[in-house]
């Protein structure tokens, strides 16, 4: 079997998350001398390159995004647009699907990686090639809210639904609040892309040859297996595909500003580069930093209605915090920052890649999930596998205060605290477990047998 080399077609959601994702499964199985061929717009190509670890097998071949009315000239990837203007994009990657089609035809791979073009399987099924769904969501949450149980798109699915976990739900700590599964709900049907979110994902993980997570059976086992039995699909896991060690270093200036501070003192927060809080919860945000007394870096974008952080600040927090707090509002090496010794703890909004990363390293977590995927993930963190503690906010408005935050802080960075006491030993078990020797690559060529056996290639 080592003799038979797999070629393998990615082509992942425009968002900069997913291709760092796939792009990271992709390093690993090329290290094992398998070909990629990675799909993703044009001028993103040059973001990626020095991520590219395996240059004489991963190739990447650009797309042009094609022009949608009311999607602004240029647009590649989501960070280049506001929140609202995504399903435009998503409009726009369904219109490259006779362009895809050109280029599969030609490089005839084995198997193709996707995640919310829904046409790919059929398009795939037509050349005699497998489809995988790659997730890049938990199974947790795709379990919980994507679960055929829920008998979506039939049934209109409410709040009250949402509530509760689908009929079978493994066991779990995982609960939605009043203002999250209200969200959820009015996201099962708003449209993204002519198809709501839901209804995409759906047609995705029904219509695919197989299921992959990039997740450890020994984490979440039993939702994989839910997910298995629910979609009557092979799911298969890559374990924790934890991002390789970069061989960058931090900017100089963050560099003496970081080792300005006492070892594990300091708190970094990041909410993805697609957050952005509205004015009044940007700066309960930030003065809870300041109410902690603790010295505080927070890479945050302007909350909406402001062009600038600086314009944003509460009034006299500068001088207040002068020396001891940052708010910046431009992209950060957040891997580097992750592993400096300085940062005792980590504020994040729980994306996946965030909480790969985090998880790694040994700065504790404080969990401030915003939408989606994000909320399951901070439930398993934080109650199921109890490793860090959530923001408490308001159950109907989901709104958290400066209290709330200072409390989080606290909780997981004073000695004294039991919850914080619990999580530190938990996150090290975890931690210790995820870069145990040999576990990544017992799993990596575990995945790589079953895309063998799925591309008949055994």
């Amino acid at each position: 079997m080592e003799d038979k080399k797999l070629h393998i077609a990615m082509y992942p959601w425009f968002a900069m998350g997913h291709l760092t994702s796939y792009l990271h499964i992709s390093n690993k199985l090329a290290e094992r001398g398998h070909k990629i061929s990675f799909i993703l717009p044009t001028n993103t190509q040059t973001k990626f390159e020095p991520f590219n670890l395996h240059k004489h097998l991963i190739t990447f071949i650009p797309i042009t995004v094609p022009c949608v009315d009311g999607l602004p000239s240029g647009t590649e990837t989501t960070t280049d647009v506001p929140f609202p203007l995504h399903p435009l994009l998503m409009t726009a990657m369904d219109l490259t699907e006779p362009a895809i089609e050109a280029i599969v035809r030609d490089i005839k791979p084995n198997i193709v990686f996707f995640d919310f073009t829904y046409w790919l399987p059929s398009l795939a099924r037509k050349l005699g090639i497998k489809s995988i769904a790659f997730v890049t969501i938990s199974p947790a949450t795709v379990g919980y809210l994507l679960s055929p149980e829920r008998k979506f798109p039939d049934k209109v699915l409410t709040e009250a639904d949402l509530l509760q976990p689908p009929q079978g739900f493994p066991p779990s700590k995982i609960k939605l609040r009043a203002h999250e599964a209200r969200g959820l709900a009015a996201a099962t049907v708003k449209d993204f892309g002519g198809l709501s979110f839901m209804e995409r994902l759906l047609l995705c993980l029904t219509e695919c040859d197989a299921i992959g997570f990039k997740t450890c059976r020994e984490i979440e086992g039993a939702y994989c297996d839910y997910v298995e039995s629910q979609f009557e699909k092979r799911v298969i896991l890559a374990g924790p595909v934890l991002p390789e060690p970069t061989t960058s270093v931090l900017e100089e200036e963050f560099e003496t500003l970081f080792s300005s501070f006492k070892a594990k003192s300091l708190i970094f927060c990041a909410l993805g580069s697609e957050c952005v809080l509205k004015k009044d919860q940007f700066q309960e945000l930030i003065s809870g930093f300041e109410l902690t007394g603790l010295p505080f870096f927070a890479a945050l974008k302007p909350p909406t209605g402001h062009d600038t952080i600086e314009s944003a600040l509460p009034e006299g927090f500068e001088d207040r915090v002068k020396g001891r707090g940052f708010v910046h509002g431009g992209w950060v090496q957040q891997q580097l920052i992750l592993k400096h010794p300085s940062v005792g703890c980590f504020v994040t909004h729980c994306g996946s890649g965030s909480l790969s990363e985090a998880m790694v390293n040994e700065c504790q977590l404080v969990l401030l999930p915003n939408v989606g995927d994000q909320i399951i993930n901070s439930r398993l963190m934080g109650e199921d596998l109890k490793v860090g503690v959530e923001v408490e906010r308001g159950d109907e408005d989901g709104l958290f205060t400066r209290d709330g935050v200072c409390k989080a802080v606290k909780a997981v960075m004073d000695d004294d605290s039991e919850v914080g006491k619990d999580a530190r030993q938990n996150h090290a078990k975890l931690r210790e477990f995820l870069i145990s020797p040999g576990l990544e690559n017992s799993y990596v060529d575990g995945f790589v047998q079953e895309l063998h056996s799925l591309a008949d290639l055994m």
